[in-house]
């Protein structure tokens, strides 16, 4: 029998055929030396690996190496490993010949569904589409063929504001309990920056699931508690409560610990059975099989230089302030509070990372690939395949379309009414010239000047772009943001 070797991002049960499978696991010291990662987001991997480790005993062997290849000649095996989630992942074991390549697993979809989906339409291949057709393909909330309640989407229903006392009436997800595995990792990693490996954030508890049975009981909770009011206020934004009703699972779906299409008839059951929202159920079903598999499959199908698209002939590095999370640099009362948020938790929610981390990045003309590698190891739950889809081609929308109508870039009204963000700050939403400029209003009509000949015309675009025409100090503005450049606000 083949061993099945497991990657860090493949550690839940449904990565193995039967319980007796024999398994290989590896702990890489080289990939934490090859990039400097979120100091909470290598307790997170490690974490895992050595719990995973734990719970097989002897069905596992572990070897903890300097390199995959040094810790390989430990194994005489054959072996056998489930599609790996990078290029180079894939490339590396497919070139080793004793290692047979798996189809993937931890995904809704397969690459073949999807593959046939894609090469049958015309034109730009939209979340929407492809999550009509998953739908349709699993059978998931359906009646008949038909969608429960008439509409395949719900969106709408799920944009309110921010609740005006500041508080949303949801009991608080479970938090793991570390034990002498993290207390090891930790000791480990301290260890680590001595001998010279960098991290960036600061060390704090673990708040992520590490085990299976860690992220099952959180998914439990979240269904139980947290789901009803997760659809209204997904979109929404509080610097008193970073978590609001988001479920928290997007990296335990990313290490592999939770089967997604558990997840997804999990909310369905609690629609059908229970009484939750159906607006609620169908925002989350739609994150889980529609936009997390829609970022899994574009990575691999589309070429692998999509990765390094940049439509807008973005130039500008990274500003160091913002590469170590140096969130005190900044008074802009919203980006302080979100980039402290990654440097202390390594993880905010999704309309932070798109309308104020992603809008101030596309709006100051940050190279999108830096922006991938930094999403990617700044975030508990951030790998390749899933920050090259939603910052090329979300955020930065350095694809030019390919994903998405138009550039997710909006001024400070937007984060007004979506947040508690503007009140007390220095900056003004209203205003977009002078002491009180906002930087994201004041950036949002300057990137739109800069780039009015690089977007491609586009109908969602029409009205902004005739009110851009009808700034009369919009010369000013553009020079205004010129001299701000990369600065933090």
């Amino acid at each position: 029998m083949s061993r099945r070797w497991l990657f860090a991002d493949q550690l839940g049960p449904h990565f193995l055929d039967d319980r007796g499978q024999p398994v290989l696991l590896i702990e890489s010291k080289a990939v934490f030396r090859r990039r400097v990662y979120h100091r909470q987001k290598a307790h997170l991997i490690l974490s895992a690996l050595r719990h995973r480790a734990a719970e097989l005993d002897d069905q596992a062997v572990f070897v903890r190496a300097e390199t995959y290849g040094q810790a390989l000649k430990k194994v005489r095996e054959p072996l056998e490993v489930c599609h790996p989630t990078s290029r180079a992942a894939l490339a590396f074991v497919r070139g080793l010949d004793r290692v047979t390549v798996l189809p993937a697993r931890g995904y809704v979809t397969s690459l073949e569904d999807f593959a046939d989906w894609a090469d049958g339409r015309r034109g730009a291949l939209r979340m929407e589409a492809f999550y009509r057709f998953a739908r349709e393909h699993h059978g998931v909330l359906l009646d008949g063929s038909d969608p429960v309640g008439g509409r395949w989407s719900y969106d709408t229903e799920n944009r309110e504001p921010p609740p005006k006392d500041g508080k949303l009436d949801v009991p608080a997800p479970p938090m793991p309990q570390e034990d002498d595995i993290d207390a090891q990792v930790r000791a480990d990693l301290d260890q680590w920056e001595r001998e010279g490996i960098r991290f960036a954030g600061r060390d704090g508890p673990r708040r992520f699931p590490a085990t299976a049975e860690e992220a099952t009981a959180r998914l439990r909770h979240f269904l139980r508690h947290r789901l009803a009011a997760f659809g209204p206020y997904e979109d929404a934004m509080l610097a008193t409560d970073p978590w609001l009703a988001h479920s928290m699972l997007s990296a335990a779906f990313n290490l592999g610990l939770l089967d997604p299409m558990a997840a997804v008839r999990g909310a369905e059951q609690a629609y059908r059975t229970q009484g939750a929202p159906l607006a609620s159920v169908e925002g989350f079903i739609r994150q889980v099989m529609g936009w997390r598999d829609y970022a899994w499959h574009t990575y691999w199908y589309f070429e692998p230089t999509w990765r390094t698209s940049n439509g807008l002939a973005a130039r500008r590095s990274l500003p160091g302030w913002w590469n170590d999370l140096d969130a005190d640099a900044v008074d802009a009362h919203c980006l302080h509070d979100v980039l402290g948020g990654v440097r202390d938790r390594a993880w905010v929610h999704h309309i932070p990372r798109l309308m104020v981390l992603g809008n101030y990045a596309l709006q100051r003309g940050w190279r999108p690939a830096e922006l991938v590698e930094w999403f990617r190891t700044r975030f508990v739950d951030g790998y390749e395949w899933v920050m090259t889809g939603n910052v090329v081609g979300l955020s930065q929308y350095a694809d030019l379309g390919r994903t998405t109508t138009k550039p997710y870039v909006s001024g400070g009204a937007y984060i007004n009414r979506m947040s508690d963000y503007c009140g007390g700050c220095r900056y003004d939403p209203r205003h977009h010239l002078g002491e009180k400029a906002c930087p994201f209003t004041a950036g949002y009509w300057a990137f739109l000047a800069t780039n009015r000949t690089r977007i491609p015309a586009n109908a969602r675009m029409a009205r902004t772009m005739k009110q851009l025409t009808r700034l009369t100090d919009l010369d000013a503005v553009v020079a205004q943001e010129k001299q701000r450049g990369s600065d933090p606000p």
